[in-house]
């Protein structure tokens, strides 16, 4: 699919790509240039400031919003479609999100699966409402055919190859932290098919899924996450937790929901060799948790998490 880099993003996009591509940029040194460009924010939680020393791909990519809608009362998901056909990504990484006009660069987990990049050309995010101005712009001026500009990074993900030792997974997600894992999970969904149907691949094990949030209408991707479990149920289990319900619970989501945090005892239940732990929600949670897992023994190389302010 050929995608045009629409002329007003044109030098926006090229404030970076193209030194880069000029200057044979390091990592190291595309990073120091974002961080002295006039997109950086003076905000000291700032998005690049955080992850100033984590690798980022070279491919600055346009990219024009084809779809739109609440995901919840207060995050709003987005589809966009990428022009450049060498981004790509590992499922479980962000992106660098520039908007034209708007000095302060976003961060935000890619929710979709990259078989639907290398396939549509497209990537989804899901981003909540907050006064960071990305998020704003996002959530009030945003429309659909918004020109923005995107680049991939990030260090939690899950990208295994063929011949690689099946793993379980455990993912453990806090409210809009289930970005980055349902990428994972979708991924690992479309490696399982990719196996069943030609008979090759990497084998997936087992993957449970344990997420928590304020209430149901918090909950992101319901309706996918239980698509996903009833079209796998040998591999794929999930238990959504529910800390400040106050309304019914409906009944097709009640087998699934149990009100309360995540508790240490239920992942502890699903510790062994085999499995992958990982994690992404509020920096309390992640830290309780990656601390939990190793007091447990379970090696460090067995533990991924990522944290979101």
């Amino acid at each position: 699919m050929a995608v045009m880099i629409p002329a007003s993003l044109r030098g926006f996009v090229g404030a970076i790509c193209a030194q880069a591509a000029s200057r044979r940029l390091t990592p190291s040194a595309l990073r120091h240039l974002t961080l002295s460009s006039v997109m950086k924010s003076k905000r000291k939680t700032d998005h690049l400031e955080r992850t100033a020393d984590v690798v980022r791909r070279e491919v600055v990519s346009a990219a024009k919003v084809c779809g739109a809608a609440d995901e919840s009362p207060s995050v709003k998901r987005l589809r966009l479609l990428v022009a450049d056909k060498d981004l790509s990504f590992k499922a479980g990484q962000w992106v660098d999100f520039f908007i034209p006009g708007v000095s302060v660069v976003g961060g935000f987990s890619i929710c979709s699966s990259p078989r639907l990049l290398e396939q549509k050309r497209m990537i989804e995010l899901a981003v909540k409402y907050t006064n960071h101005p990305p998020a704003l712009w996002i959530h009030n001026q945003c429309t659909l055919d918004s020109e923005v500009a995107v680049r991939v990074g990030g260090e939690f993900f899950f990208d295994p190859q063929p011949a690689d030792t099946s793993r379980n997974l455990v993912l453990i997600a806090g409210g809009v932290g289930i970005n980055p894992l349902l990428s994972i999970l979708r991924h690992a969904a479309d490696l399982h098919r990719e196996r069943a149907n030609k008979g090759r691949g990497y084998e997936i094990g087992t993957i449970r899924l344990f997420y928590s949030a304020k209430n149901t209408s918090e909950l992101l991707f319901k309706k996918n996450i239980l698509d996903l479990v009833n079209e796998f149920p040998e591999k794929i289990a999930c238990s959504l937790h529910v800390t400040k319900q106050t309304t019914q619970i409906s009944a097709d989501l009640k087998p699934y929901i149990t009100e309360g945090r995540i508790t240490e005892k239920e992942i502890r239940y699903h510790i062994s060799k085999e499995t992958l732990f990982y994690i992404c929600g509020p920096p309390p949670m992640t830290d309780f948790f990656s601390k939990e897992l190793e007091s447990s023994h379970v090696p460090k190389e067995h533990i991924y998490f990522e944290k979101w302010w």
